[in-house]
């Protein structure tokens, strides 16, 4: 593919970026206003100038765009940053930087979230008038996950099924959900890469107590 090419695809890339972007604020923005059964698909169209057969080209359903999609939250650079930094390790060997490289994945995409910031306040809003739409945020965050553990995977050169890969998603996945729920309740003060890494310092202290198996092992009494 020659620069040219490669550039226009990248231009048409953001476009529709930009797009799929705009139609989740404004699903959001209605949402939030009038509740999921108070507006269609044509006005968030309109609001968005495109046409109806152009929503769904990005969203099945409105619940879809009020979500919004995972390309959308994760800059590719980050995430090409992140994953070059495992190339030092053999393949198949969990690198030694992985957990501290992690921490800094995890404070850059907290900078991109709070650029955002107040379309996530419009999602907390949503979520309080329109309660069902949680079984979808429960999907929508088991996506996330897996794709994430795909990620992680990439870097190490392992299965996303790995152990160490699997504990990663989950640990930094609930420290990251319990320091947003901090740092959205209302009356916080504090930023949340303070609170994440509260988080982060208290797991370490944690897992680093000692520990013995309290389960034998096979064939041993």
């Amino acid at each position: 593919m020659n620069d040219s090419a490669e550039f226009e695809g990248s231009r048409r890339e953001r476009k529709r970026a930009a797009t799929r972007a705009a139609l989740t604020s404004i699903a959001r923005k209605l949402t939030a206003e009038r509740g999921l059964n108070g507006y269609t698909v044509e006005e968030v169209c309109e609001q968005a100038d495109i046409s109806r057969r152009t929503f769904f080209n990005y969203f099945p359903t409105k619940e879809d765009a009020i979500l919004g999609h995972i390309d959308d939250e994760i800059p590719a650079d980050v995430i090409e940053d992140f994953i070059a930094g495992g190339q030092a390790s053999r393949s198949g060997d969990i690198s030694p930087t992985l957990f501290q490289d992690l921490i800094g994945l995890s404070l850059k995409l907290s900078d991109s979230m709070a650029a955002s910031e107040e379309e996530t306040r419009q999602l907390i809003g949503v979520i309080k008038k329109e309660p069902q739409l949680m079984l979808r945020i429960i999907g929508a965050t088991e996506e996330r996950e897996a794709e994430f553990a795909r990620v992680l995977a990439s870097r190490e050169g392992v299965d996303p099924s790995h152990p160490v890969v699997q504990m990663a998603v989950v640990l930094l996945g609930n420290i990251a959900r319990k320091s947003s729920m901090v740092y959205f309740s209302d009356g916080n003060t504090r930023p949340y890469p303070e609170l994440f890494l509260e988080n982060v310092t208290a797991a370490r202290r944690l897992f680093s107590q000692p520990f013995e198996n309290p389960v034998p092992a096979e064939g041993h009494p």
